[in-house]
Parts: structure tokens; C-alpha cells; sequence
């Protein structure tokens, strides 16, 4: 089976975040298709191996997409579907490089579920200790390699207070959050810095307000944070005034910003210039598992995969059939290189995130 028939089958699948089990099913049976192990872990993880033991380097995947189906098609070259770029087409490419693999140790390829949420599969890998590298499965183009993600912090703030009449100088409880709102707008946190990657941005994504003789308003927010912010941080700066409203919170993950010199890149890099590529390095605005993972592990990482990043989430994503199979043999490639590496006595050098 080739990576585009590989694909196929995991888009066929319809898997948006909260119902991943049947792709996930339709993961193992392929991993055991390719002669790799595979099983289901317990967070519905789909988890496939090749080889045994230490240096085990990872490919951490996910198989959640955002909703919404879309035809699947092969078609000139190209293959058509929801999660065909995001990250289906990683996954696709993934497998069939560690099914080719033949080296010292192991290479794990991971179907994670709810990235596109609550990243509860990856945060369900956490405690693992027996990981000498992380590739995340995320587009990149097959030439680039990201480097950087923005971390995440979304909030919902509710505000109470007494109905008033529209004449009255008190200010309604809408005004009071949308004061508080510009009160967050103004965190220094929140300054721009000298590039779109090192700038924080704030984004208001929800809006409701419901009551009689008391209101209620809330609204949601979603910052992204720029390397040397913390999401921890950032929350303990959210003004108490006006309004001093309670908060709940969805989503907390710190930025990443690999050393561009660890073991992982060095190895995707190589990868790329073996296929006649010239390596991009890429610092997305988003987030990925591996704001998670990497640092939990400490382990060198980088995220990896073929299509474009424009294309993930949108109604027209694809990936071309000679992209994924590129991205394959730079994945079978940068397995082979890190588990040489690791498995000499400078495993240090896979460090660095």
C-alpha cells in the first residue's frame, strides 16, 4: 500500500474531536497491514511500533480533525478530504516510513485523539519516560520543519449585577465587561514585540447576555502568547476590575521554541536535502502537542509533515500524492539518522527544546 492509498483509508474515516474510535480502528489495522505492532491505548490512543526497545524515537500524530466532512477524492495527483493536511497526511506519511524501517531500537508512530480540543490524548502520554525524541505530525510543507508554536490561554469571564434602565447613568453589566475587556487589552502582556511570532495577540471568540431583574454576561477570550510568556502568568495579570468577574479556564499551554540545533531538526533537515530539498524553518502562530509533550518528556522535538498549512481547517484541504511520498522517505530518512544518534554515547544531543 502507498501513502496516498494509507491516506485514503484514515480520511474515509470521519474522526472530528470526540469520535475518533472508528479511525482509530482503521489506524491499527493498517499499522499491522505494514507489519508494525499496534494497539488502542487507554485514552483511545492509537499507538504503532516498529522494533524494540531504546533509542525509541516518536511520531506524535493526531487523528481528531475539525468538523465538517468533506468529500474524499483521488484526483490528478492530489488527494481531497477533511484532515487530508491536518494531520491525516502526516499520519499516512509516518506509517508507511516506519514501515520501511529497519533500525536499532524503535519508532512509535502515535494516532492522538482530541488535539483539536483538549489535546486529552497527548496529555494522557505525559508521564512517559522512555522517549528519546518527538517529531509532532503537523503540516509543514514536505521542506520545512517548525520550530516555534505560540502557547494558548482561553477564558470565560461571567459578569452579574442588577438590571437598570437604559436612561440610568449605572453602567449595564455589558458595559462592565466590555470595560473589562479593554482592561485586558491593555496588559503590557499584551504590547507588541518586534515580529507577528514574539507579539501576543487577543481575540474575543464568544458573546452572550441573559436576565431579568439579574443579568448575567460572559464573554470568551483566546490569547496567543509568544515565546517567554507563560500561560500561568498571564492569567495571574487578568485585572479584577470592573466588574471583578469569574473566571473559567479552557485552555493553558505555554509557548515552545526548540533549539534549531537539536538532533530533531538536524535530522529532518537532512532528511530534506537527501530528497534535493532546501529545509524551511517555520514559527507557527498555533499550537500543537508538542507545546505539551516535548517539554513533559525533555526531549529534543520538532513538528514535521507534509501539506500546506493554509489548507488545514478549510473546505479545500488536499495534499499532493508526490508530497506525501517525499515526506515519507524524509520521515524514514530522520528515523534512521536520530536512532544512530541516540544510540551512541552522545545521546545528549538529542536535548534541547
Amino acid at each position: 500500500m502507498d501513502e496516498a492509498g494509507v491516506l485514503l483509508r484514515l480520511l474515509r474515516a470521519y474522526s472530528p474531536s470526540g469520535h475518533e474510535a472508528p479511525a482509530v480502528r482503521t489506524f491499527v489495522r493498517i499499522a499491522r497491514g505494514l507489519g508494525l505492532s499496534a494497539i488502542v491505548d487507554a485514552a483511545g490512543n492509537g499507538v504503532a511500533r516498529a522494533g524494540r526497545g531504546r533509542p525509541r524515537v516518536v511520531f506524535l500524530g493526531h487523528i481528531d480533525t475539525v468538523p465538517g466532512r468533506r468529500p474524499v477524492v483521488r484526483r490528478n495527483g492530489r488527494v481531497y478530504g477533511r484532515g487530508a493536511v491536518d494531520a491525516k497526511g502526516p499520519l499516512a506519511a509516518a506509517l508507511i516510513a516506519a514501515g520501511r524501517w529497519k533500525g536499532t531500537g524503535s519508532v512509535e508512530v502515535i494516532a492522538a485523539v482530541g488535539e483539536e480540543t483538549d489535546s486529552r490524548g497527548a496529555r494522557h502520554l505525559l508521564r512517559r519516560r522512555d522517549v528519546d525524541a518527538v517529531i509532532a505530525g503537523e503540516p509543514s510543507r514536505w521542506d520545512g520543519i517548525t520550530v516555534g508554536y505560540k502557547g494558548d490561554v482561553r477564558w470565560t469571564a461571567t459578569f452579574r449585577g442588577h438590571r437598570t434602565h437604559f436612561s440610568s447613568p449605572r453602567p449595564t453589566v455589558e458595559d462592565v465587561a466590555l470595560g473589562w475587556v479593554q482592561a485586558v487589552r491593555g496588559l503590557p502582556a499584551l504590547s507588541p514585540g518586534p515580529s507577528p511570532f514574539r507579539s501576543a495577540s487577543l481575540k474575543v471568540i464568544g458573546w452572550s447576555s441573559a436576565g431579568d431583574d439579574t443579568t448575567r454576561a460572559t464573554v470568551t477570550l483566546d490569547a496567543r502568547l509568544p515565546p517567554g510568556q507563560r500561560a500561568r502568568a498571564f492569567l495571574e495579570s487578568l485585572p479584577k476590575e470592573p466588574g471583578r468577574p469569574g473566571l473559567s479556564v479552557e485552555v493553558r499551554l505555554d509557548p515552545i521554541e526548540v533549539d534549531r540545533s537539536n538532533a530533531v531538526v538536524r535530522a529532518l533537515e537532512a532528511g530534506v536535502r537527501a530528497q534535493g530539498g532546501r529545509p524551511t524553518l517555520w514559527r507557527k502562530s498555533g499550537t500543537s502537542d508538542l507545546n505539551l509533550v516535548a517539554p513533559a518528556w525533555k526531549v529534543g522535538g520538532a513538528a514535521y509533515g507534509p501539506g500546506d498549512p493554509h489548507r488545514d481547517h478549510t473546505a479545500h484541504e488536499w495534499v499532493s500524492e508526490r508530497e506525501l511520498s517525499r515526506s515519507a522517505r524524509v520521515l524514514g530518512h530522520a528515523f534512521d539518522a536520530l536512532t544512530r544518534e541516540l544510540s551512541t554515547p552522545r545521546r545528549s544531543a538529542a536535548g534541547g527544546g
